[in-house]
């Protein structure tokens, strides 16, 4: 069954990590539709590699909005220059952890963590600043780790 897509004129950030944990890509692209689904435009930010996946993945843009450069976007945000209503980071590892702290810092708004890989209980636990967590042990199965988005996704856009 086809469900229309709403429209809201909203925004959400997803910054990718490196994809060197199998489900990061396939989560991002139903994150993507999910989002969507719910009238909300995905930007996609992360390295070369995160993105290059997400092109070949999606070549068409059916699930991807914008694909920009991460660093480049970390200094468009710290600028003023750009402004999302949501914001969702990757995170399997400390670097990841990184990143989310930066965009909370810099933004000031609340920032949801997406937590997966081996040791996503030990990541979930070294997270030290204001954000709302999703975390699932997801390393080649991306089920754990998509049920608890369908748990909180509508909650989360209407909320944040």
């Amino acid at each position: 069954m086809h469900i229309p897509e709403m429209k809201t004129g909203k925004e959400a950030l997803l910054v990718l990590g490196c994809p060197q944990v199998p489900v990061q890509t396939a989560i991002a692209l139903y994150l993507m539709h999910s989002l969507r689904r719910l009238g909300v435009r995905p930007v996609v930010a992360g390295n070369q590699a995160a993105r290059m996946l997400i092109e070949v993945s999606d070549p068409a843009h059916h699930y991807a909005g914008e694909m920009v450069d991460l660093d480049g976007c970390i200094t468009e945000l710290a600028a003023g220059k750009r402004k999302y209503d949501y914001f969702m980071v990757f995170v399997h590892n400390d670097a990841g952890v990184s990143y989310g702290a930066t965009v909370q810092s810099i933004t000031g708004k609340k920032v949801v963590l997406i937590i997966y890989g081996e040791h996503f209980s030990e990541i979930s636990d070294s997270v030290d600043f204001p954000c709302e967590k999703i975390a699932a042990k997801a390393v080649h199965n991306p089920m754990p780790l998509k049920k608890k988005i369908d748990e909180v996704l509508n909650w989360l856009v209407s909320n944040l």
